[in-house]
């Protein structure tokens, strides 16, 4: 019945560097990208809103409409 001894000093230690690797592979992923991804990306999402604009029809208001 005896089982393993554990320094919980130690253990406690290697559960924060884990978790800190993964926080640091997150930022890694966000914001680690080059100035020129960046703007490649900000260009598609500019040209995806304005091709979305392009094909919105405008409807009148509810107190513009003329009543004749």
């Amino acid at each position: 019945m005896t089982g393993d001894v554990v320094n919980l000093r130690q253990f406690r230690k290697r559960r924060e560097r884990t978790e800190k690797e993964k926080q640091a592979e997150q930022n890694r992923i966000s914001f680690g990208r080059t100035k020129a991804e960046k703007s490649l990306t900000k260009a598609l999402n500019d040209k995806a809103e304005t091709r979305l604009d392009q094909g919105r029809i405008e409807r009148p208001a509810e107190g513009d409409v003329d009543k004749d």
